[in-house]
């Protein structure tokens, strides 16, 4: 009997353990903080959690990162929500009309908690467990009754590569006992950092413009779900404390009142568990919600409540690190407290206005569909010409949710060009694209539109300048009017092989699609020339910039079927023709007509070099136009097999420890045996009155400040008037020069720097700011005179060779798309 009985209670026992939630610490076989776990660990944990509690938890895998590591996000609610989750997901979209029909039942608030956008800022990925386990935790009657009253999605880790160079780096480089010295090895974190994703992208500032594998994934994810409420957890310098809202002025125009209220509220339950604490705290200082690129602020142009968490510490702050001025030590265990607090704060808030976080979001798309804000009702945009680059710009639009057309018939009417906001006749064509601002995300519409945002305060985050026209440089119209859109179809491209094969194929080039076929081409080894003036030919007009692929020179090769497969696949129109002689112009065998050869090229990377320029070189290379490009660290400069090189590209950095006077000897050697050196931003600081090379600062007037006494309260506001965090300018080309070809006639840039380059003396001045070229943003009033009459991308003869000095870097962030076919010019022309 007393064998049954202790076989009974263990049974009882075990089945008791078995039903339990294993804890952070139970899990990891060691105290959650004491270590930074692995990504690996963290998804194990989460899987772990789903398949003991199924009924309250589904895990959604919604993509993977470049190197391969799972996205995945867990949605936790209580069991009745979890098994009807797909009618809750379809209810919510008809209720905002992004679904048709009408929604039978009323719907949860849905809250997004994004961790770990910034792979170093790595306290949000370890802070997802203990939140995870504390929502499944039956014991906890708050947790429990935000499970009954919402849906709780989790992403624990929104950057898994960046997060991972950083945990094993410093779970390798960290003492037994953590060392809390400032200057200790596990406090220095090496080059590049665990900030950035695969490509050296910062994900939060990728929202809007969807460059990154990452961002495509998760926002195809959000508009399947489009949440009340996104939070969005970081951290900062390791001796702020914590910010949580209401955020920073300025605020976009159109953040609502009702988004505005809830963003004093969130302050309002996180101080309650600070304050309970003892905990430090900021509020209303830097974190402004303006840029509609950020984890807060794309959500709040889609509706949702957007906000951000920022805890002290970041890459730096490892374990633990010794803070004299606080008389503490910031610990990660202390870290991950703060973001678990501010994530329960974030949930009771909702939880307090759970019927109306729902029924403003659905006034918010009633309004924007119903009755758009802003002067414009209908966008139009010119597709002659622009196929490709429509194409491109389509697809965008449809990763962002938006609906769209083509106008269907010819019309005349007036509306605003939204580049120079004049008033303007429009001819619309039946192609033209038409997008009504009629539609559930007509406010997100507007905003990213918009050609002149109004800024309320000058110290602002990051840039301050965006607008669609002049990103995607095409020629855009708002009109007052609403228009209704016909159905859109994307062109089909076909190339069919000719019956009798051609003299040579031409194809424009003014699009990003034109350059990846070049760059295709030339990896199959097919010989590519192009004019360098414009020609007609068969009544038709070409170009500057013109691609022609002749069949002499490519005898060896399968031309038609190879040429024609590698168009259509980049969805390139080519022109079949007959003879090398042009009406007008010059014939295909002149000394107009280059050659486009295959080039070696070698990108510099390591200390001193800024790794998110890096980064948008190597995702222009590899992800854009599918041309190989080597990276080196500036260490190895000195032992570079020259004679192996064609072009060597300096990405924005500091260059002073890896060019040196032998280096720059070797430099201009190479050059001058027809190597180009193409030096981006503060590159070319490096070259900046060096000899043999033509560039030089600009001598300014500076005038002496003529308040001598300066308030030292007035310190950011006098720091702002001396910046430009990312303002738009037109730049003057020179249309005739290869470096500019395909760019059109009109090239806008984001102006992030004051450049002071004066124009080179003995070489080709491409772009450069004139005396009129702001279009939008802000420009702080002690540099608007320095941005005049300055140099912006230049061209320098040396012997053989060419140094390309390009003071503003077109492959920003990959936002300009006339940037893309400037820097193939540099790299092929």
């Amino acid at each position: 009997m007393m064998r049954y009985i202790s076989y009974s209670l263990f049974f009882l026992l075990s089945h008791f353990t078995i039903a339990q939630n294993k804890t952070p610490d139970e899990f990891l076989g060691y105290p959650l903080g004491s270590k930074f776990a692995y990504h690996s660990q963290i998804i194990d944990y989460i899987k772990l959690l789903q398949s003991q509690n199924a009924d309250r938890v589904k895990l959604v895998q919604y993509g993977s990162t470049n190197e391969g590591r799972p996205l995945v996000v867990a949605f936790i609610s209580s069991p009745e929500n979890i098994a009807n989750l797909e009618k809750i997901r379809t209810n919510h979209l008809k209720s905002i009309k992004l679904l048709d029909g009408k929604p039978d039942a009323a719907t949860p608030p849905i809250v997004w908690m994004s961790y770990n956008v910034h792979g170093n800022e790595s306290v949000s990925a370890n802070t997802s467990m203990k939140v995870v386990y504390e929502l499944l935790n039956k014991q906890n009657v708050l947790t429990q009754d935000f499970l009954k009253n919402m849906v709780v999605m989790i992403d624990p880790c929104i950057n898994p590569d960046g997060y991972e160079r950083y945990t094993q780096w410093y779970n390798r480089v960290q003492n037994a006992t953590p060392d809390v010295t400032p200057f200790a090895l596990e406090h220095d974190e090496p080059w590049p950092g665990g900030r950035f994703n695969h490509y050296l992208f910062d994900l939060n500032r990728d929202w809007a413009w969807q460059t990154q594998k990452e961002t495509k994934e998760r926002i195809a994810l959000y508009n399947q779900w489009m949440p009340h409420f996104h939070a969005d957890f970081h951290e900062m310098g390791h001796s702020r404390s914590y910010y949580f809202p209401p955020a920073a002025r300025p605020f976009h125009k159109d953040v609502t009142a009702w988004q505005r209220q809830f963003n004093d509220l969130i302050g309002e339950y996180c101080r309650k568990y600070f304050d309970k604490n003892n905990w430090a705290y900021f509020t209303r200082y830097n974190y402004d919600l303006f840029y509609p690129s950020y984890g807060d602020t794309w959500p709040t142009a889609n509706g949702a409540v957007g906000v951000t968490y920022e805890q002290g510490g970041g890459g730096r702050a490892g374990l633990g690190i010794e803070r004299k001025d606080e008389h503490d030590t910031l610990t990660l265990v202390s870290r991950i407290s703060h973001h678990y607090a501010t994530s329960l704060a974030t949930l009771e808030a909702v939880l307090s206005q759970k019927e109306r976080i729902v029924s403003e979001f659905i006034k918010f798309h009633d309004d924007a569909a119903n009755a758009p804000a802003g002067a414009f009702k209908t966008y139009i945009v010119k597709s002659k010409g622009n196929e490709e680059r429509i194409r491109s710009f389509s697809d965008w639009m449809d990763r962002q949710g938006f609906v769209y057309g083509i106008a269907g018939k010819s019309a005349s009417t007036k509306g605003t060009e939204l580049t120079t906001l004049t008033e303007q006749s429009v001819k619309v064509e039946n192609n033209d694209l038409l997008i009504s601002a009629y539609q559930p995300k007509s406010n997100l519409l507007r905003i990213l539109f918009e050609p002149k945002p109004v800024l309320e305060d000058s110290v602002t985050y990051d840039v301050t300048s965006w607008g669609l026209a002049y990103l995607y440089g095409l020629k855009a119209y708002g009109l007052k009017e609403k228009l209704t859109p016909a159905t859109y179809q994307k062109e089909k491209i076909e190339n069919p092989i000719p019956a009798t094969s051609p003299y040579a194929y031409l194809a424009q080039w003014s699009e990003v699609e034109h350059a990846a076929f070049l760059a295709e081409l030339l990896k199959n080894g097919v010989l590519v020339k192009s004019s360098n003036i414009p020609f007609e030919m068969n009544k038709a007009s070409y170009e500057a910039g013109t691609l022609i692929i002749p069949k002499k020179g490519n005898e060896n090769l399968a031309f038609d079927k190879l040429v024609t497969s590698i168009a259509t696949k980049h969805f390139v129109k080519l022109t079949s023709v007959n003879t090398g002689y042009v009406s007008n112009g010059a014939d295909f065998g002149s000394d107009y007509i280059a050659t486009l050869k295959t080039h070696k090229v070698v990108v510099v990377t390591g200390d001193g070099v800024n790794p998110t320029s890096v980064g948008a070189v190597w995702h222009f290379f590899e992800q854009q136009i599918g041309y190989p490009a080597t990276m080196v660290s500036g260490s190895r400069l000195s032992s570079l097999p020259w004679n192996e090189i064609d072009v060597l590209i300096l990405p924005d950095g500091k260059y002073s420890d890896i060019i040196g006077d032998k280096n720059l000897e070797a430099l201009q050697n190479w050059i001058r045996n027809g190597g180009k050196l193409i030096a981006m931003e503060r590159a070319t600081d490096a070259f900046a009155g060096k000899p043999g090379f033509n560039l030089t600062k600009k001598i300014t007037d500076r005038k002496k400040d003529s308040d001598t006494f300066k308030k030292f309260g007035d310190q950011e506001r006098e720091d702002a008037g001396d910046s430009s965090p990312g303002s738009m300018f037109q730049v003057t080309m020179d249309t005739t020069h290869p470096l500019s070809f395909g760019c059109g006639k009109e090239y806008f840039t984001l102006v992030r720097d004051t450049y002071e380059m004066d124009f080179l003396k003995d070489g080709w001045n491409v772009g450069y700011l004139g005396e009129t070229g702001y279009k939008a943003g802000f420009v702080g009033n002690k540099i608007t005179g320095k941005l005049k009459n300055t140099l912006i991308m230049g061209v320098q003869e040396m012997g053989r060779g060419q140094v390309v000095y390009l003071m503003d870097d077109p492959v920003f962030r990959a936002m300009l798309y006339n940037g893309k076919i400037l820097f193939s010019n540099a790299v092929f022309r």
